[in-house]
């Protein structure tokens, strides 16, 4: 394919590449509030460069397309603080199912989502759930920071604070590796209060407390040793461990298509 993005190529390229069992990766992201200092397009720009920098990789091994990064996610919880577009849970698991149910009709039969915002994920593993119920495909769904988790361990993430946190060292870092003047360095405060219930449980887990989702002040760490060169190993650690994923992933559904 001439280029790893859906968008770029005509619908006859798309048909006869999801015909091919060619694969689709949706990523799946917000456009809210990231405290003081981030801007509100933070989750959108992460989300979109692992996932571009993923497929391109994978792409190397297993045939997979790039759909366009959807820029609107669940951030109900964000919308107190202004700067925030969201979708109703049951409006955005209404747009991941007609996404879903378009690239089937597309001729689609390996779909898989990556997400980049937390409030998406209950209906994003939901939707995928549904479509595989629904139709004869694929499907497959996971958050970055899941997949990227023990790497991101490995190489020490946490010493910025949460990750991925919300707007903390880690976002900030990633902000400041994909664009120069994006954070507002002024407006990032020395300290922050703690908020250990936020991160109490295990992987997967969920606890919370009204009017503090997302932390203080609508972040859940003090940014303070966020740096550029620290958010570029973050963001290429991320991919990698993603881009294998897709690879395993697809080559999984191929394994499974060859024994139907």
């Amino acid at each position: 394919m001439k280029s790893i993005w859906m968008h770029e190529h005509t619908r006859e390229e798309i048909s006869a590449f999801a015909s091919g069992g060619g694969a689709i990766l949706v990523p799946l992201a917000a456009t809210e509030q990231h405290g003081p200092h981030l801007p509100v397009y933070t989750d959108t720009w992460i989300a979109g460069h692992i996932a571009e920098e993923s497929v391109r990789a994978a792409g190397r091994d297993v045939p997979v397309l790039l759909a366009p990064v959807l820029p609107i996610g669940c951030s109900e919880h964000h919308l107190s603080f202004g700067g925030t577009i969201s979708l109703s849970p049951m409006t955005y698991f209404a747009v991941l199912r007609d996404i879903g149910e378009s690239l089937v009709k597309d001729g689609f039969r390996k779909i898989i989502f990556l997400n980049g915002h937390g409030g998406n994920e209950p209906m994003m593993q939901q939707v995928a759930n549904d479509l595989a119920v629904r139709h004869p495909i694929w499907t497959a769904a996971a958050s970055y920071w899941s997949l990227a988790r023990e790497s991101l361990q490995r190489i020490d993430a946490s010493e910025v604070g949460p990750v991925p946190g919300h707007a903390g060292g880690f976002e900030t870092s990633a902000i400041m590796a994909l664009g120069d003047g994006l954070v507002r360095t002024d407006r990032i405060g020395a300290t922050h209060p703690e908020r250990d219930w936020i991160f109490a449980g295990p992987p997967g887990a969920f606890v919370g407390r009204h009017g503090e989702l997302t932390g203080c002040d609508g972040y859940t760490d003090a940014p303070v040793r966020a740096t550029a060169e620290k958010g570029r190993l973050y963001l290429d650690t991320i991919a990698e461990a993603v881009s294998g994923w897709i690879v395993r992933t697809v080559q999984a559904m191929d394994r499974g298509e060859e024994r139907l």
